[in-house]
């Protein structure tokens, strides 16, 4: 069994659409109990990432703003509390915040000011939803809380010192590029942008340049170049056909999951998602493919 990281309170600083909080004890039966250099080229709110223990890790996430928040939660924890401490749950502040990513010298923000704005409106946007209109703008309208924590201390606090304490190294680039620097002992967590369900599933698109069904191809590829190598890894996904067929090769198991984001608060059921690996379960010994 895996023993959990020995850090009160630790858990994701804000909510993200397809975490893996209420996953976590399933995927656990398929992640080996000593991983080396743990690897997640997909990051999002790290809910995986805080749940194991590990030497080093590496983490990956193309979106800057998240990126950003974990390096200020690391670094600048002090400064990012006072300021969160100063914002509340109201929609014309919300949308003045919201509009920053609009100014033409947004990047000149400081980072605590950019980290502050992406957790606040994670905190108070609709379902937790990081979603961008095609010119990059944040655009997830207000959501509809009684009294939402935004300044959690406990949870930066615990967030911070597990950062700190650990041997992680945060990138903010395109998976693909993580070849170059992932080691051969590795194990590679993949929880990318899941292939839609049906044709206006569309909250794979929370950033721009979102994932399309050739992009899932690219990440087969990314898979099996993962595989030449020997390096274990373990992806989830949605459970359709075209990845059961993408993946026919490998181990692929199923695990069900409850759905929070649809606005139908009764049609938020348990759906199935698949676990793919391309090694077994008991032995750990990665298969024989090609």
């Amino acid at each position: 069994m895996h023993s959990p990281n020995n850090f009160p309170n630790l858990k994701p600083f804000v909510k993200w659409v397809g975490g893996k909080t209420t996953s976590i004890p399933s995927l656990l039966e398929y992640i080996p109990e000593h991983i080396s250099t743990y690897v997640e080229p997909f990051v999002g709110s790290g809910a995986v990432l805080m749940a194991l223990n590990f030497d080093k890790a590496i983490i990956n996430d193309s979106n800057s703003e998240l990126i950003n928040a974990y390096n200020v939660i690391k670094s600048n924890l002090g400064e990012l509390e006072v300021y969160l401490s100063t914002l509340i749950y109201d929609r014309k502040l919300y949308d003045e915040i919201r509009s920053w990513d609009r100014e033409p010298d947004f990047d000149k923000r400081s980072a605590v000011e950019r980290a502050a704005r992406f957790i606040f409106l994670m905190k108070t946007c609709y379902n937790g939803l990081y979603r961008v209109s095609k010119k990059n703008f944040f655009n997830t309208p207000f959501g509809n809380y009684k009294n939402p924590t935004i300044c959690d201390t406990q949870t930066l606090e615990a967030c911070s010192s597990f950062l700190n304490h650990k041997d992680i190294r945060m990138l903010c680039q395109d998976y693909q590029s993580l070849l170059d620097v992932i080691p051969e002992d590795s194990f590679v967590y993949l929880d990318p942008p899941y292939f839609p369900v049906s044709k206006t599933a569309n909250f794979t698109q929370y950033q721009s340049g979102n994932f399309k069904q050739d992009e899932h191809q690219r990440l087969y590829e990314f898979c099996m170049e993962l595989h030449r190598r020997g390096i274990k890894f373990l992806q989830s996904n949605s459970d359709v056909p075209h990845i059961r067929e993408l993946y026919r090769d490998f181990n692929i198991n199923t695990v069900a999951v409850s759905r929070r984001i649809n606005s139908n608060t009764s049609k938020r059921n348990a759906v199935n998602e698949l676990i793919i690996t391309n090694y077994d379960k008991e032995s750990l010994e990665l298969l024989k493919i090609g």
